[in-house]
């Protein structure tokens, strides 16, 4: 006698999900229902601090994200190092004078201008000034690198890819004229997303005043350091009654919370922004005037 055949499964109707499928489907729909997703960035931004919150990822991994979000609306307007305060070398200087000026800045790489500040015509990696060095003869010309020109409507998500793929560091960025507005390097944009990148002056540890000494004499001093600070390393006498740190005290001064490469000169010194973070001043670089200078 044959053996009876196993029945068929039941076949679903056309177009029906699997039970376990439909299950999760509306699974899912409740939970949008319940908490619904971010429709924005700001309530994204706020999904992010919500997950920190809940231990679901660290603050330096939230704090990324939000640096991630928000470039997406910066320009390289928005983070350049505007052209008053941009550090250049003159074609037509003589050695000495270029090399205190990349001493003195410790940058590595400078827009070289001619006739005009506004006339960049390359740019100088300050490790090649020491083949002027070994070889006088050189003309510095030859060691120029081609400058790279964006406009400040740039966005820095473009800027990013850009330096990344033709593996150049810094840009000179121009106005809707076709003026020199500023510079911006790869750093300047991946501080918007990581935020504060130490550089070859951040090799030491500030003391707990957080005032470090650098290799020219000058001091490095930290923006949220104490005026009383200041006053005992250099032996001036700024006003301790009114302002709590130095960078308070300049910002006061100026009228205005100052940019990287903007200077003041009080009390017979000079402080020089070396970096800036979240509307304040991180680092300065503070120097005597020279004798005679007007404070």
């Amino acid at each position: 006698m044959p053996e009876p055949r196993p029945s068929a499964a039941p076949r679903r109707p056309p177009g029906r999900l699997p039970v376990a499928a439909e299950r999760r489907s509306l699974f899912d729909r409740l939970v949008e229902f319940i908490s619904p997703g971010p429709d924005s960035k700001d309530e994204l931004i706020e999904s992010l601090a919500e997950a920190e919150h809940r231990e679901l990822i660290g603050p330096e991994s939230r704090a990324m994200l939000e640096g991630v979000l928000r470039m997406a609306d910066l320009t390289a307007g928005d983070a350049m190092v505007a052209a008053p305060r941009m550090d250049l070398l003159d074609i037509d200087a003589p050695y000495d004078e270029l090399l205190a000026t990349v001493i003195d800045t410790g940058h590595s790489r400078f827009p070289v201008f001619e006739d005009r500040r506004d006339n960049v015509i390359g740019i100088l990696m300050a490790k090649d000034l020491l083949k002027l060095q070994r070889a006088p003869e050189l003309n510095l010309r030859t060691l120029l690198r081609p400058a790279v020109f964006v406009p400040e409507s740039k966005g820095l998500n473009e800027l990013l890819r850009d330096f990344r793929s033709n593996r150049n560091h810094l840009a000179i960025v121009i106005d809707e004229f076709g003026n020199t507005a500023g510079l911006i390097t790869i750093e300047d944009v991946l501080e918007e997303i990581v935020g504060e990148i130490e550089d070859e002056f951040d090799d030491r540890e500030p003391d707990e005043a957080g005032i470090v000494s650098l290799a020219d004499g000058s001091l490095r001093v930290a923006g949220d350091a104490s005026i009383e600070a200041v006053n005992q390393a250099f032996g001036v006498e700024l006003p301790e009654d009114e302002f709590d740190t130095i960078g308070g005290f300049i910002a006061h001064q100026l009228g205005h919370v100052p940019r990287r490469g903007e200077t003041a000169e009080l009390a017979g010194l000079r402080f020089s922004v070396m970096l800036t973070r979240g509307g304040a001043v991180r680092w300065f670089r503070v120097a005597r005037l020279p004798a005679g200078a007007d404070a």
